[in-house]
């Protein structure tokens, strides 16, 4: 028996969960989105098996719904759900980057004996729209479950089934514990850098240089600072509460490293340096809550043509580049050409051939 899957939501991550879930044996997938442009370039690009312009006529007839919509618009479509004919067994999960809200609608739905446990896959992309998905785009990432409490094992069982086809690691956790640490990795480090990009913009009138000089790694630490606004407006307000927390946590760090920095002891500047590197260096470089391009740094040195020659090595491997730039500010940078990869496997190739072709140093920031 084919089993059916209705992806509301056909953008970078419904479209990439559709191409993913292909792969599933006897599935078929099933997509809508508002905007018809969309809809059309999931048809003309085999995102999905069906295209179809009425969700709820479409959703009486499938096994599992997915939104792979904004957490606002997923609230509206969850209050819909209640009034629309469903199978009996039908199960019901969402992609939103907060789930507090979420799984506060999902209760209304279990009220109804509609089963709804909370998604979250924690990978993402430079570009966005339908036409940047890709069915490896979770591939050893993070896939976050919030069930409600007491969730039946066999629903997360048959979730768990489904979402073993996206590649992703895939762990339950409550929306709280969800909301609070992605608040830590994810959410308060957005606020960061866009506080970070608000000071430089404050330096452009009395010194004008400061953002050439910015170019380097200033723009690496600020990258995520060009998210798109919206959709970290609409972040900021739903994990509020977490989001004050971690402010007030880092106004705390911030008067200890003032204090350090009043006191002028160059011992306890060090060692609070330290340990940062330390702390750092033990991260895991897999994928984690931010977007990561897996960037390679090369150390090349500076004669006609060095780029086409890396570029050329690459290309003989058929290694797909994502971005490529050079960073002239290296002060904190390790190498001047910085290589934008699709994966950590194309960059453990690239680093391999690079340093055996060309003998030119490697590394990973």
């Amino acid at each position: 028996m084919t089993r059916k899957v209705l992806v509301i939501g056909l953008g970078l991550i419904g479209g990439s969960i559709a191409l993913a879930l292909q792969k599933a044996p006897e599935t078929k997938i099933i997509g809508y989105d508002m905007d018809s442009q969309t809809r059309e370039h999931a048809k003309t690009l085999h995102i999905v098996d069906e295209i179809v312009t009425d969700p709820m006529q479409a959703a009486a007839d499938v096994d599992v719904i997915i939104f792979g919509t904004p957490v606002n618009a997923t609230l509206d479509w969850m209050e819909q759900l209640k009034s629309w004919p469903l199978k009996k067994k039908v199960l019901v999960t969402d992609t939103g980057s907060t789930k507090k809200s979420i799984m506060q609608k999902a209760g209304e739905l279990r009220e109804l004996g509609i089963t709804f446990i909370g998604g979250h896959p924690m990978a993402g992309s430079h570009k966005s729209g339908v036409l940047a998905a890709k069915a490896h785009l979770f591939e050893n990432a993070y896939y976050m479950l919030t069930p409600l409490a007491g969730e039946e094992i066999i629903h997360m069982a048959q979730l768990e089934s489904l979402l073993k086809y996206t590649h992703a690691k895939v762990v339950s956790v409550s929306a709280s514990e969800h909301d609070h640490m992605t608040a830590v990795v994810s959410h308060f480090p957005h606020i960061i850098a866009a506080s970070l990009v608000h000071q430089l913009g404050g330096e452009n009138g009395e010194y004008p240089m400061t953002r050439s000089l910015a170019a380097g790694g200033f723009r690496d630490v600020t990258r995520i600072a060009s998210s798109n606004p919206v959709l970290w407006r609409d972040i900021t307000l739903q994990n509020r509460e977490e989001l004050i927390t971690q402010l007030e946590d880092w106004e705390a760090e911030m008067g200890r490293v003032k204090q350090l920095l009043l006191q002028g002891d160059a011992h306890e500047i060090e060692a609070y340096f330290a340990v940062a590197k330390d702390l750092r260096d033990e991260l895991p470089i897999s994928a984690g809550a931010i977007f990561t391009s897996f960037d390679l740094y090369v150390d090349v040195p500076d004669y006609p043509g060095v780029i086409s020659e890396v570029t050329g090595i690459l290309a003989d491997e058929a290694i797909s580049i994502t971005n490529l730039r050079i960073v002239e500010s290296r002060e904190d940078v390790f190498g001047v050409l910085v290589i934008s990869l699709q994966s950590e496997h194309d960059r453990e190739r690239a680093a391999k051939c690079i340093a055996k072709r060309a003998h030119f140093e490697t590394y990973i920031s």
